[in-house]
C-alpha cells in the first residue's frame, strides 16, 4: 500500500476520533448543566457533565491556570511529537501499531483542543458501582486508553514472536 494512502487512512481515524470527541462534548455542554448527572444504567453508568482542569484523575487540578496551561501545552506538544515519530518509524506492515498510535493521537488532540479552548477538559462518561466512582472520562480518553492497551498487548506479542524466531520457531500469528 502506498505510504501516502496509509497515512491518509491513519489521519482519517485520528480525525474521526477528534470529531466524535468534540461533537459529544459540545452536545453535553449544550444539553446539560455543569455537574448534572443522568443515570443510564442504575448504579453503574451515568452521563455526568464535569470539567477537569487537571490531568488524568484530576492531577494538578489545584495548580494555577497559568502553570497548567504551560505544563499541559508543552507536555502535549512533546507527546504529539513523540507519537508522530513513533508512527512514522513503525514498519509499514505494522497496522496494529499504526492504528493504535493514530487512536492515541486523535484522543490527545481532542483533549488538547479542550485545554486550548476552555483551559480544562470536558468529561461526561461516569462509570461507578454504587458510590464507588471511576474518574469521569470522555471519548478522547477512551481512544487514548484503548490505543495504549492495544500497543502494550501488540508489543508484548511482538517481542514473544521475535524471541521465538531467534530460537528457530515460526511466529504465532
Amino acid at each position: 500500500m502506498r505510504r501516502s494512502f496509509r497515512y491518509a487512512l491513519l489521519a482519517l481515524l485520528a480525525g474521526t476520533i477528534i470529531v466524535i470527541d468534540q461533537v459529544t462534548k459540545l452536545f453535553i455542554m449544550q444539553a446539560m448543566r455543569l455537574h448534572e448527572s443522568i443515570p443510564i444504567v442504575q448504579d453503574f453508568f451515568s452521563l455526568t457533565y464535569i470539567r477537569n482542569p487537571g490531568a488524568a484523575f484530576g492531577l494538578l487540578a489545584g495548580s494555577s491556570n497559568a502553570f497548567r496551561m504551560v505544563f499541559f501545552g508543552v507536555s502535549s506538544l512533546i507527546a504529539l511529537g513523540l507519537l508522530g515519530t513513533i508512527l512514522f518509524r513503525l514498519p509499514e506492515k505494522d497496522w496494529v501499531g499504526q492504528l493504535s498510535i493514530a487512536g492515541v493521537l486523535g484522543g490527545a488532540i481532542g483533549n488538547l483542543i479542550d485545554r486550548l479552548r476552555y483551559g480544562e477538559v470536558i468529561d461526561f462518561l461516569d462509570v461507578y458501582v454504587n458510590s464507588y466512582h471511576w474518574p469521569a472520562f470522555n471519548v478522547a480518553d477512551s481512544a487514548i486508553s484503548v490505543g495504549v492497551v492495544f500497543l502494550i498487548i501488540h508489543f508484548a506479542f511482538e517481542k514473544k514472536d521475535e524471541a521465538l524466531l531467534s530460537q528457530g520457531f515460526p511466529p504465532t500469528s
